[in-house]
């Protein structure tokens, strides 16, 4: 509305629109221009409620905000995540239960994300941290490191051990086929060893000796006269 009125007086200023043409009477006085007064004054009050109306707003909303606090599940989660996890880095040293929550509180009061946090949600979060300072100390960023450690070390082992495991696989395999091949090699040495044999007990009645499977030794036999 304030940027329509200001237009149209914009406009009729330069005379490319009409005035609003509303004459005025006030007893025995008219005002024949009026009108023109109006629009240039109605101009003149939106434009300055469009400064005035979003200020104003906001101060009722940061009142409003004072006045009808009220916490959110949301931003208790977030300021205790910081202090839990500040806890299991170790920044928190005293040890009794007034101490330790003060000094939470002061660390989420200096922390850069929070400072938009209302206290009374800083204190129910340092408390939670507090309640939950045994379970930071089980699972310090310390011993979760060496328990990874020592999880990353036993994954090395499986890995070398599966490593020799594979080497001795193929080393078996290795020789198996090398086994195979002998033996194929003797058998094929025996079947001719064999036939050598039976070539020989055929050529040796031939020319005069006795065949040596029914003797130890191979004899000669008396020569033929002729």
């Amino acid at each position: 509305m304030a940027a329509g009125l200001v237009a149209s007086c914009l406009l009729a200023t330069l005379g490319l629109a009409p005035w609003l043409y509303l004459p005025l009477r006030f007893g025995e006085t008219v005002y024949p221009q009026g009108g023109m007064w109006l629009q240039c004054g109605a101009a003149a009050l939106f434009l300055a409620l469009c400064f005035y109306i979003p200020a104003n707003r906001r101060m009722v909303q940061l009142e409003r905000s004072h006045r009808d606090f009220s916490m959110t599940m949301d931003d208790v989660a977030r300021a205790y995540a910081i202090s839990h996890d500040a806890d299991r880095r170790g920044a928190f040293m005293l040890r009794s239960e007034f101490d330790a929550v003060r000094e939470r509180i002061t660390y989420l009061r200096q922390h850069p994300e929070l400072e938009s946090l209302e206290p009374e949600i800083l204190q129910v979060a340092a408390q939670m941290s507090q309640q939950s300072r045994d379970i930071a100390e089980i699972y310090s960023d310390e011993k979760v490191d060496r328990a990874k450690t020592f999880l990353r070390q036993r994954q090395q082992e499986v890995e070398r051990f599966q490593e020799q495991i594979d080497i001795a696989t193929r080393s078996v395999k290795e020789i198996k086929r090398w086994l195979h091949e002998v033996e194929l090699e003797e058998h094929v040495v025996q079947v001719q060893l064999d036939r050598l044999s039976k070539d020989l007990t055929d050529v040796l009645p031939q020319i005069g000796f006795q065949s040596p499977l029914g003797r130890r030794n191979v004899v000669a036999m008396s020569k033929s006269k002729h």
